[in-house]
């Protein structure tokens, strides 16, 4: 390796190296850089006049006023009139040489508390290689013309595998041109809202308790809510006659949130035939749907009456929900009106929604919801079993589908208190309360989600519950 000599104390200070290293003014600044980084060359240390430096090199001026140049911008140097080029000081004296492997995120700042809270799926067990494997599919054969603005209706090849999907697992009526990609089901329902409150719609029904991100995105539309009470055969479809205004509703027939119901089949035929008197129009959340464990999921009301049905799914629990991809199922009279671009966001990115064909396609999702729901039903009847040890006094309900099971005691206790507690040993869960709109008496309900629990913290978490419920019910015999 060849040397460029300046003199002595140049000569130890900078290695430049070879012509492979690139030009030389980048490896003369390359070489500054690393000096002032490492604290060789210190504040305020003077360096040569461009002309005598380029002379002791045998180089062009040029090639030392680049490379000065290049550090009086990064920050490095400062060029003063009258006394030259000098190590410009930096907080601390030296410029920090970064470390040689940075790590992609910081570690939490504290511990986070054991997951009981419902809303999320198993994210420990996200299928990175399949999803990598697709991604890399996809790029190596997209024709770059496709990189233009994408169909604000989503990609067609997505929409077509959905439609596939959908009909040969969910039962429903999919035809690819009616299919939409979303962000999500809140965007699906916030995109049906406004459409149906251009076409002269005013009420809108939804479950109670439900999400409440689900009535949110009905009022940001402009449409009022009407909360309609669920019991153990779901939506109380009897109620919407009291009524008349509401042509609407927003339902989760396969698995209710958070009671986790499935509607009955005289309340589906009931709410069917309440949409065809009144005109109106169904909008299917196929929440949980994908996880049943004691008998095949219940098919989509969508795939019954498709005209009067529109069915909302995404990835938010089957995934993670921050892939961001979701998907509505329209009736062809209202397909185009729920895609109008003027006030709704764009689709998911173009590769995100191909990656997605891809892994679904090539059976990548199907596999994935296989080992998903065998962990999950492991999960469950772990939790349960627990449960059934430490808390024996407690109702579960809602087990046989999705990633939550809720809790009841028949005694009077305040069920925010007990999520109280449990927050501060360490243990996230929900109440009931927390989901309903009309204040009613549902008992001390308990929401515990089991999708992002760890199967080895199953034990701890139901002990930690079971201090919480007794630190509960001590303040309320304080209290008495």
């Amino acid at each position: 390796m060849s040397r460029y000599q300046t003199n002595l104390a140049w000569d130890t200070l900078l290695e430049l190296g070879d012509a492979s290293g690139g030009p030389l003014h980048a490896r003369l600044s390359r070489a500054l850089r690393e000096a002032i980084r490492s604290g060789r060359l210190p504040d305020g240390a003077a360096l040569p006049p461009s002309r005598d430096m380029a002379g002791e090199l045998g180089c062009s001026r040029w090639v030392v006023t680049e490379a000065y140049e290049q550090l009086v911008a990064e920050g490095y140097l400062e060029a003063r009139v009258g006394s030259g080029t000098r190590v410009r000081g930096v907080a601390g004296g030296v410029a920090p040489r970064p470390p040689e492997r940075p790590l992609p995120f910081p570690p939490p700042a504290a511990p986070t508390p054991i997951d009981l809270a419902p809303g999320l799926p198993d994210l420990r067990h996200l299928p990175f290689g399949p999803w990598l494997a697709a991604a890399r599919a996809v790029a190596a054969t997209l024709p770059y013309q496709e990189m233009r603005y994408p169909d604000p209706a989503g990609d067609r090849r997505l929409r077509a595998a959905l439609a596939e999907y959908l009909g040969r697992v969910r039962g429903a009526a999919a035809a690819t041109g009616d299919v939409t990609v979303t962000s999500g089901v809140t965007d699906g329902v916030t995109r049906a809202c406004r459409a149906m409150r251009s076409a002269g719609f005013e009420v809108v029904a939804t479950e109670d308790p439900g999400w409440g991100k689900v009535r949110e995105a009905v009022r940001l539309a402009g449409l009022e809510v009407v909360p309609i009470p669920t019991d153990e055969s779901g939506l109380r479809v009897d109620l919407l006659a009291e009524w008349p205004a509401v042509r609407a509703a927003v339902v989760s027939p396969a698995h209710q949130f958070p009671t986790g119901s499935v509607l009955a089949p005289e309340r589906r035929a009931a709410l069917l035939e309440w949409a065809r008197r009144v005109d109106g129009l169904i909008l299917e959340d196929d929440y949980d749907a994908e996880f049943r464990y004691d008998r095949r999921p219940v098919g989509t009301m969508q795939g019954t009456d498709p005209s009067r049905v529109a069915l909302l799914g995404s990835l938010s629990k089957t995934l993670a929900p921050a892939l961001g991809i979701g998907w509505i199922v329209t009736p062809p009279a209202w397909t185009e009106a729920f895609r109008g671009t003027e006030v709704h966001p764009a689709a998911p990115p173009l590769l995100d929604q191909l990656t997605f064909a891809e892994f679904l396609g090539g059976g990548g999702y199907d596999r994935h919801l296989r080992a998903a729901r065998k962990r999950y039903r492991a999960r469950r009847d772990a939790l349960v079993a627990a449960l059934a040890a430490r808390l024996p006094e407690a109702r579960v309900s809602g087990a046989a589908a999705g990633l939550h099971v809720l809790l009841r005691f028949d005694e009077e206790l305040a069920a925010p208190g007990v999520v109280a507690h449990a927050a501060r040993l360490g243990l996230s869960i929900s109440s009931i309360q927390a989901y309903l709109v009309r204040s009613r008496d549902d008992g001390a309900g308990l929401v515990l989600g089991y999708g992002n629990l760890g199967d080895g913290e199953v034990e701890r978490a139901v002990e930690l519950l079971a201090r919480a419920v007794a630190e509960a019910r001590a303040d309320r015999a304080g209290a008495g």
